[in-house]
């Protein structure tokens, strides 16, 4: 019998709660040399967002065995590069967007320059964090994370999209960007939570980035198709975005119908992937069901 909805609903409660409260000791344990920097750097991460990262990390770890306070600091470095990669995709040089999770974007908020060095530090931050408990695989852990924040990871993912923005693109290729630009922070932190608990050559870790790799896709076409049928009060960012700026999706490519389809597949290859850890999975499961299952 496996865990009960309500326990695993639980789970992912408290881990994002536990999550929200590691980033404000993070940002607010000391002031920099900069006070406008420190309020844009708080102003961007604190207070807003799911923490499906963060919420990642910690459900992963603890379903191989790590404790609590062992998770922190990785939760904390993967929603800072998070935090990061929002701050500087919205520039006007990238997406140029005006809002972001329901409020005005960091550099309209602030502005350009001060936008550009919140998102530096950040990202400088999150391998502070990371690097800030000695842990046996710690070589490990920042390798994860510079690789999926990085040229051949999310970097590589948001290069590839502004290249895209009025060119044709084929199915693989819009995988293959996805799985760059969303996919590889969302695998990494399932990787680190998995990494504070067992070694890398635990098959339980490939089972986790089978379910990781599986639910990073699924979570990019549901934000896609989110993107055509939701509104800008729900998304908490300006709705039709993609289509205006013509950027290849999803539901661009397979129509909105298919597209719900193939994220469904997803969810199911996923779930699927959980079925060696057994009732420890379960919160993964129920947080999949989530993101992904829900109403378009």
């Amino acid at each position: 019998m496996g865990v009960e909805m309500p326990l695993a609903e639980g789970r992912i409660d408290a881990a994002r709660a536990r999550s929200e409260q590691v980033l404000a000791e993070w940002l607010d344990r000391r002031d920099g040399a900069c006070a406008p920097l420190d309020d844009a750097i708080r102003y961007s991460v604190l207070g807003t967002g799911k923490r499906l990262r963060p919420v990642l990390v910690y459900l992963a770890g603890r379903a191989l065995g790590a404790e609590e306070r062992a998770l922190d600091a990785p939760a904390a470095a993967i929603e800072m590069i998070h935090a990061y990669s929002l701050v500087h995709d919205d520039l006007p040089a990238m997406d140029d967007d005006d809002l972001r999770r329901g409020r005005p974007t960091v550099h309209r908020a602030f502005d350009e320059p001060l936008a550009i060095l919140a998102g530096d530090a950040l990202q400088t931050l999150a391998f502070e964090a990371l690097a800030s408990r000695p842990h046996p695989r710690l070589g490990a852990l920042i390798t994860t994370l510079a690789q999926a924040a990085g040229r051949d990871g999310m970097a590589a993912g948001q290069a590839i999209d502004l290249g895209a923005v009025g060119a044709s693109m084929d199915l693989a290729m819009l995988q293959a960007m996805h799985q760059h630009k969303t996919g590889a922070l969302i695998r990494a932190a399932v990787r680190l939570g998995a990494l504070v608990a067992v070694d890398e050559t635990d098959p339980r870790v490939a089972a986790l980035d089978r379910y990781a790799a599986a639910m990073g896709l699924a979570f990019q076409i549901h934000d896609d198709v989110l993107d055509v049928t939701g509104d800008t009060q729900t998304l908490g960012k300006i709705s039709g975005a993609d289509a205006r700026r013509e950027k290849p999706t999803y539901p661009a490519l397979l129509g909105v119908e298919q597209a719900k389809d193939r994220a469904r597949e997803l969810l199911n290859e996923a779930l699927e992937s959980l079925e060696p850890l057994g009732e420890a999975g379960q919160p993964l499961a129920a947080l999949a069901r989530f993101m992904i299952d829900r109403d378009h």
